[in-house]
């Protein structure tokens, strides 16, 4: 308890001080999309499709893994997983733990243990030294693959022409190296989705950067030129109030079922640590709200075509992604440029904790 207490008040003073492939055994391979739940809260699934998730994997990564896992409309072809919330090892065993919860078997991938420049940018975890509540949960009985995370990409890819999709919930770094790799086979990935940048809101990282874009911007802007397809879900969108999980809805989720209380587990110490810092009885889960956006097409309400810029010099705006809007006139800008992502603007967060509970139940 001791230890416990001395990490959410370590966290608490960095933050006042401000220092900066096999498929999932779960999915559903059917010709068609699994039909709505009768329930009157429960959102429709979309059409069928072959993900890779690209996560450094801390509690909000394996709650998307999860959510992913459940989802009778997600075939997961693989986890590859970076260093970056915690160590790569860490990563890798969160991933494998989660999987392994969710009853699915699809493989974890070991990428980058460093930057694509090799620029280390100190961060910290809110979810604690093992990225999961540090409450034991971690003992996954399987082991990571030998190969590589980047030549799995490249590999599904390759295999899956214009299919796969990357829900990346982490540093861009394994997607970059891909693309840099082999920017022709990557050129036939069908779409990144993102949880990333500040959206037109403020950032996590610095005033103006968010956590994952700032831990490896090189990357970051390498996704963003790559042309391909590219749907960004910012913080401005995903930390919002009914984004929120309440403090009451994580102890509803702790008497469920073994899933329920793993999720509960995983958030326990950025509760905590939000109590402490905000006063605040809440915990966003932004790679969650991604992955809702994936898995249920009702989900994103509005967005908007933009030219995306990221900040890679080193300066304090570090990180920070600039949209220039289509819809918006800018006088000493009569040309920037064709538009290279959508950015979502509005998220339909109704019943919203009701979803996301009943998916974990399935």
């Amino acid at each position: 308890m001791k230890k416990y207490k001395a990490a959410v008040l370590a966290l608490a003073l960095t933050l006042v001080l401000g220092c900066c492939a096999v498929p999932c055994a779960c999915a559903d391979n059917g010709a068609g999309a699994a039909e709505p739940d009768s329930t009157a809260t429960e959102m429709r699934f979309g059409e069928n499709r072959r993900i890779i998730i690209d996560s450094d994997t801390g509690g909000d990564d394996a709650l998307a893994i999860l959510m992913a896992a459940k989802s009778p409309n997600i075939t997961i072809e693989g986890v590859t997983v970076m260093q970056g919330n915690v160590t790569l090892e860490q990563a890798a065993n969160n991933a494998l733990m989660t999987l392994e919860l969710a009853g699915c078997d699809s493989g974890v991938y070991l990428g980058a243990t460093a930057t694509l420049n090799g620029v280390e940018r100190k961060t910290f975890s809110v979810f604690g030294w093992d990225g999961m509540g540090d409450k034991d949960l971690i003992h996954p009985s399987g082991k990571p693959s030998e190969q590589d995370a980047v030549d799995f990409i490249l590999e599904t890819v390759k295999k899956y022409p214009d299919e796969i999709e990357i829900m990346a919930i982490g540093p861009a770094t394994n997607i970059a190296r891909a693309i840099l790799k082999d920017p022709e086979t990557m050129s036939h990935v069908k779409h990144i989705w993102s949880m990333g940048t500040a959206g037109l809101g403020e950032g996590n990282a610095t005033p103006v950067a968010e956590f994952n874009v700032f831990k490896d911007a090189e990357a970051y802007k390498v996704v963003l030129d790559s042309g391909i397809n590219i749907t960004i879900v910012g913080l401005d969108v995903c930390e919002t109030e009914d984004a929120f999980f309440t403090g009451s809805q994580m102890a509803e989720m702790e008497k469920g079922n073994d899933v329920q209380k793993y999720v509960a587990d995983a958030f326990s110490m950025l509760l905590e640590f939000r109590r402490y810092t905000r006063g605040a009885d809440n915990v966003d889960m932004c790679d969650a709200v991604l992955a809702a956006a994936v898995i249920w097409p009702d989900f994103i309400a509005n967005s908007l075509d933009c030219k995306a810029s990221c900040v890679t010099h080193d300066c304090e705006s570090l990180g920070e992604v600039i949209f220039y809007r289509t819809d918006r006139v800018y006088d000493s800008l009569p040309e920037f440029g064709n538009p290279n992502v959508q950015l979502v603007t509005e998220l339909n967060l109704n019943n919203y904790f009701e979803n996301v509970n009943a998916l974990l139940t399935r």
